[in-house]
């Protein structure tokens, strides 16, 4: 199974027309029909149900399609490794980010990297440990950023300069809004939003012996989504400080008591060989972390 023949299924996959797929590739419509006939026969699966002036992906289809994406960019991202070996002047770096306030150190490192490096080319991507990680351990992404310790087996990492305070983001006209700090009892019978990562590990860590007494409405990735529904009177989020802005809002910022705090972690696969650019913005975040 070749690159160019993933590409082709892709392609086709994604415009869902072969004729169309055809033009993008700049190929001729019967070669690109042949090419993808000798995938399915070379799988022994059925990928595409052929209709009057539409294409639809089979079952097996859309798996090919998630397993295909990752090659590509695995490929794509390794043409670029080594095309950037020998360019000092930059490069491509990926990150995987958690949510947190913390996330402007790194920013101030990739913008002083820019000026020193004007082609340093960066892709971010959000999401939860789960989500970065896997994409880490498949090598799409060179560095990520936990909101939880990392595996020391398998990471190497370098800890954030300061730690994330939670607390409850909480209408204004919620009569909990007025207390300074949010106890675990304030919480009981209360609506609550939160990461399904965090409601599982920290949130029941500080809720202790009361935790099955919360009761999660529903689990958000992105704390702006779940603020939205705060202040529609839906629940109370609990979230990291300074994530939300709350300024002129009607809704609040309350810390949770006893306080709750997380690190935050960047990481690395501990095999990583690093390019150029790559080790570049490793040393400067870490010269930089270690003096603040």
């Amino acid at each position: 199974m070749e690159i160019k023949t993933l590409k082709y299924f892709l392609a086709v996959a994604r415009e869902e027309n072969m004729s169309k797929a055809a033009e993008l590739l700049h190929v001729s419509q019967p070669t690109l029909s042949k090419t993808l006939k000798a995938l399915e026969e070379e799988l022994g699966k059925k990928l595409f149900v052929r209709h009057s002036f539409s294409i639809s992906l089979t079952e097996e289809g859309h798996l090919l399609k998630e397993r295909a994406s990752d090659l590509i960019a695995m490929a794509d991202k390794i043409e670029q490794e080594f095309t950037n070996l020998d360019d000092i002047t930059g490069g491509d770096i990926y990150l995987g980010l958690a949510e947190s306030y913390q996330i402007r150190y790194l920013a101030r490192e990739i913008y002083k990297l820019k000026k020193q490096y004007p082609h340093l080319t960066y892709h971010i991507t959000s999401g939860d440990t789960e989500q970065v990680t896997e994409k880490l351990d498949k090598g799409l992404l060179d560095f990520a950023v936990l909101c939880e310790a990392p595996d020391s087996s398998k990471y190497d990492s370098i800890r954030f300069p300061k730690s994330d305070l939670w607390g409850a983001i909480i209408p204004a006209s919620h009569p909990l809004s007025k207390k300074r700090s949010i106890k675990v009892s304030d919480l009981i019978g209360q609506p609550l939003f939160v990461s399904e990562q965090s409601w599982n590990n920290e949130i029941k860590a500080w809720a202790e012996d009361k935790y099955d007494e919360l009761s999660l409405e529903g689990s958000f990735r992105l704390s702006y989504n779940g603020s939205v529904f705060a202040k529609e009177n839906l629940g109370i989020l609990l979230t990291f400080k300074d994530l939300i802005n709350t300024e002129g809002s009607d809704i609040v910022f309350r810390p949770l008591s006893p306080e709750l705090r997380s690190e935050l972690y960047l990481i690395w696969n501990r095999n990583k060989t690093f390019s150029p650019i790559e080790q570049r913005f490793l040393e400067q975040v870490r010269t930089t972390f270690s003096s603040i």
